[in-house]
């Protein structure tokens, strides 16, 4: 029988997970099917019950069901334990449930894939949510110099800072008092989704700097529109990032780690021609 995979959400149906993971199964000769599964906002934990009973053997999450996912599994990963959510589900032969978060290694790879080795680079990430925070942790696996966590919500910087400095050098910094350039800059905010920037002065962008919006489209984002203007070296979406993840998701239910630069040139060409 074919093995079954599926993507949790609500809403599902933008989701390009079933095209990304159908392109990677054909590409690596695997056998199994992928759909989009629309569960209820108080029934995720029935939907993903009735799946896995039926022989589901894998599973991707989405908003708004991440923490309620996190809340489920049996095992996770460090990754998956420090971001507070999962991304991915595994069913165990024994029928338990194991929880990784593959967001922030899919963002690592697409930056190492573009950048080469991000030893001793400083990196600025821009907001304190869940995005950031599934990515703080491959960030620092990944020998970068320093992070640098400023958000609208200081607090919750601060915060983030103080759960993750066991792991490397990570700061928290008001965004009015940020005041040297950085290497990387990272927007994790929602922002350009409404065509709208997180309030970060132009001094942080150097000649030198990478600015990276985790968002994406099919027309450059507020947030690397504006990066170009202050004269950014280079700046990359989100797309990259969604493609990566999704190929350590494959990776860890199929046991081979799919190609991904001809998916993201074909996911792009579809979003070009939407």
């Amino acid at each position: 029988m074919t093995d079954r995979y599926a993507v949790f959400g609500n809403p599902i149906g933008h989701s390009k997970s079933p095209f990304i993971h159908r392109l990677f199964a054909r590409n690596t000769a695997q056998a199994l099917t992928y759909e989009a599964i629309l569960a209820p906002v108080d029934g995720f934990a029935p939907a993903l019950q009735r799946f896995f009973a039926e022989g589901g053997k894998g599973a991707n999450v989405t908003v708004p069901f991440k923490e309620q996912a996190f809340a489920l599994c049996d095992s996770m990963s460090e990754e998956a334990r420090l971001a507070g959510a999962v991304n991915t589900l595994i069913r165990q032969a024994d029928g338990s449930i194991r929880g990784e978060n593959t967001d922030g290694l899919g963002l690592v790879a697409d930056l190492e894939a573009n950048l080469g080795s991000l030893t001793g680079k400083t990196v600025l990430l821009l907001g304190a949510g869940g995005a950031a925070r599934g990515c703080i942790l491959p960030l620092l696996n990944a020998g970068i110099g320093e992070l640098c966590i400023t958000n609208r919500t200081q607090s919750k910087a601060d915060m983030l800072a103080g759960q993750f400095a066991g792991h490397g050098k990570v700061t928290a910094i008001a965004m009015p008092e940020l005041n040297l350039a950085y290497d990387i800059i990272i927007n994790s905010t929602s922002a350009s989704l409404s065509n709208e920037l997180p309030p970060v002065p132009a001094r942080v962008v150097g000649s030198h700097s990478v600015c990276y919006d985790m968002m994406y489209g099919k027309e450059t984002t507020a947030f690397n529109l504006w990066a170009k203007a202050q004269g950014a070296a280079q700046v990359m979406d989100g797309l990259g990032m969604l493609v990566g993840q999704a190929a350590k998701s494959f990776a860890l239910w199929r046991g081979i780690e799919p190609e991904t630069a001809t998916v993201q040139q074909a996911l792009r060409a579809s979003l070009a021609s939407s």
